[in-house]
């Protein structure tokens, strides 16, 4: 009778441009332990890539886990990344970081398999293996914040592109000749309904002359509006404040309309700080938009417009089940 494998453990890490998220979790899909710390990504990729390995080995300790245990390691990476090499091709937030090797220099710290993917990708998955997408095979992820992400489900399976860069919806072009986006291009979803975008816009409007409440919650960080604070200003009835939030909203409400328009998916989650801070206040017109502009009009609320539940947990619970279902691949 074959021996019953040990590895009985899976590491998630959600690596980000100012913190590193390490978890591990058990075969229920639980998080027994976790670890935050900063990147330090100004120090360079070797620095950060020690401080990946420091939290596996942190996380490990703190559930008196032994490494052979584990079963491997994913990780959820900004920026363009091969996950069939788990090379980081570039990636804007972390210096230095192009052409990197990341699975093969922490499999050479760690000793254990690693697995790379896309982080929006990685919480797309998360949410469809543990989260607000679990009962479906088709689904769209769009997280909200800094930028504007996305992830496809098709098949009960992650769809990631001949190029590894399907699903980037924040760069669908939205409005015509609209505002310049990071990418370079004009008009794209990020460059107009991102917190970025809001916070443009808001800041623009109170220069020309408008008043906000947010003068007085943001003080000298208005050019840096958090979630919560726009959350607060929601709540406070702020009219201007509600006016950039809803072109973001109605902007949202057309991406979405169009992706189910192409895909017809099961759901679309939406996710991400801006979200999470103003649930469904923030949802219901985005959903409202989004079913006055789908070609067919039938069996509307089969589509499921939802917000996330997994929160900042997404990225690496969706790292770990992704590892988990690469190396039942190799086998």
């Amino acid at each position: 009778m074959a021996r019953k494998s040990r590895r009985s453990y899976v590491v998630g890490v959600d690596l980000g441009g100012t913190k590193i998220l390490t978890a591990l979790i058990n075969k229920k899909g639980e998080i027994v332990a976790q670890a935050k710390q900063a990147t330090e990504a100004e120090m360079g990729p070797e620095r950060v890539i020690a401080r990946i390995a420091e939290s596996v080995e942190r996380v490990l300790r703190r559930a008196d886990v032994v490494p052979e245990r584990v079963l491997a390691i994913g990780v959820g990476a900004p920026g363009p990344l091969n996950p069939e090499t788990g090379v980081i091709l570039n990636a804007p937030n972390l210096p230095g970081w192009v052409d990197m090797p990341l699975a093969e220099r922490l499999r050479d710290k760690t000793g254990l398999p690693v697995f790379v993917e896309n982080d929006v990708n990685a919480g797309t998955y998360g949410e469809f293996k543990l989260g607000a997408g679990r009962d479906v095979s088709d689904l769209v992820g769009i997280f909200v914040g800094t930028g504007i992400g996305g992830g496809l489900i098709l098949g009960g399976q992650l769809r990631s592109g001949f190029r590894h860069v399907a699903a980037e919806v924040g760069h669908m072009i939205i409005v015509a000749d609209g505002p310049r986006c990071g990418c370079g291009a004009c008009g794209c979803l990020e460059a107009v309904a991102s917190r970025t975008a809001i916070t443009r816009d808001l800041v623009a409007a109170i220069k020309a002359g408008r008043t906000s409440i947010l003068t007085e919650l943001a003080g000298d960080k208005l050019d840096d509006l958090t979630s919560g604070v726009l959350a607060e200003a929601v709540q406070r009835g702020d009219a201007l404040t509600l006016e950039m939030l809803g072109w973001a909203q109605h902007y949202l409400g057309l991406a979405v309309a169009s992706i189910v328009n192409l895909i017809d998916p099961e759901m679309v989650i939406l996710g991400g700080g801006v979200v999470e801070a103003l649930g469904e206040y923030f949802l219901a017109p985005v959903r409202e938009t989004a079913f006055a502009n789908l070609i067919a009009k039938h069996d509307l609320q089969r589509v499921k417009i939802v917000a996330a539940k997994l929160g900042d947990q997404a990225g690496v619970l969706g790292a770990a089940m992704l590892a988990v279902a690469r190396v039942g691949k190799r086998k």
